[in-house]
């Protein structure tokens, strides 16, 4: 019996990719597979994702997609730069983000093979990028390098999640301002503000958790999007028995059966990534009927009321979050996001693409 086990639906990635092209026909798209591909497999994502270029965090990262046979254009989001990353770089059509003004120092002296890079600009988030008042000079100076053959510009919006929040209009006329009228490719749209801002498309778009089918709005589900989910994540009823009326169940005995009480015991816990804050009432699919948790999260087991599945029984799968039940649901319910339930999968989990 296969335990904990994530089925990652590479057709529904296709589909969201589709989508992303709809709303952005206009723009390359450059898909966010950083983090394992947000916990989904960055090999499984490249290779069902006809996408223009992939964004992630490392060199490292970037590797393994080379490794894997990825051939497009791959953006390295927060990598340190030296001159042997350099010409790791350049040997492997990955494209460098330089973010600060010292990583701009090391861009200039570098003399090795050409390479494709990024200027990122910090456009309010205050996390990576140069300074608007500095971006003209560094971009001058980049682009002046003898070794830089194509510079792009980009910035990262904090709050285009929630479409109300004046932040991302001052973000977008701030990356405007600090190029001014230069010339050159420009990528500022995340998933929300592909899904809500078209006046941020540009050349590049950088979607990530829309590809996995979440939502990353504050005011839309996943299905008002038209978003499928693409991964499948079940586990088997490992046990099944009545608790009595007052007994309590697992650790803490935090919870205690009002009534007599079906129980399941399910075979993931926290050593699977499943999160150990998720709270009684917690929903979960067993035989398509919503049941919940009852009681706390172990490392190798849930318990489940099942009371409303009277069909389920030992061998059977519960859905933990995929079709029929949103991680986003999941996770408001654990207080947390999907991006950590998806990237917080542990080696114990079985994973298929199908």
């Amino acid at each position: 019996m296969t335990r904990a086990r994530a089925l990652i639906n590479t057709g529904a990635l296709d589909h969201n990719l589709r989508r992303v092209r709809q709303l952005a026909p206009n723009s390359r798209v450059y898909a966010a597979v950083k983090a394992d591909g947000y916990g989904h497999g960055a090999s499984t994502v490249a290779h069902a994702l006809a996408a223009d270029g992939f964004a992630v965090s490392s060199l490292e990262e970037a590797l393994q997609l080379r490794f894997a046979g990825v051939q497009v254009p791959i953006m390295t989001l927060s990598q340190p730069l030296d001159t042997a990353w350099l010409v790791e770089a350049a040997a492997r059509n990955i494209q460098p983000v330089v973010y600060d003004v010292e990583q701009a120092a090391i861009m200039e002296s570098y003399t090795g093979p050409a390479l494709q890079i990024w200027l990122k600009i910090d456009s309010g988030m205050h996390r990576l990028g140069v300074k608007p008042s500095e971006a003209g000079g560094v971009a001058d100076r980049l682009a002046n390098a003898p070794a830089v053959a194509w510079l792009g510009y980009l910035t990262h919006l904090a709050c285009a999640d929630d479409r109300s929040n004046v932040m991302t209009d001052r973000q977008i006329r701030c990356f405007a301002y600090a190029l001014d009228a230069r010339q050159g490719v420009r990528s500022i749209a995340n998933s929300a503000a592909v899904l809500t801002r078209p006046d941020s498309h540009a050349e590049v778009v950088r979607p990530g958790i829309m590809l996995y089918g979440s939502s990353p709005l504050v005011d839309c589900t996943a299905a008002d999007l038209d978003l499928w989910p693409a991964m499948e994540f079940t586990a088997p009823i490992i046990s099944r028995h009545t608790v009595e009326a007052g007994e309590p169940v697992g650790y803490g005995a935090s919870y205690i059966a009002e009534r007599d009480t079906e129980i399941a015991v399910v075979g993931v816990g926290y050593g699977d990534g499943y999160p150990r804050h998720a709270p009684s009432g917690t929903p979960v699919l067993v035989d398509g009927q919503r049941c919940h948790l009852a009681g706390r999260v172990s490392m190798d087991m849930i318990t489940v009321d099942v009371s409303a599945a009277v069909k389920a029984s030992v061998g059977d799968r519960v859905t933990l979050w995929g079709s029929g039940l949103p991680a986003d649901e999941v996770a408001t319910a654990a207080g947390t996001i999907a991006y950590e339930l998806f990237c917080r999968l542990t080696p114990r989990v079985s994973f298929e693409a199908i």
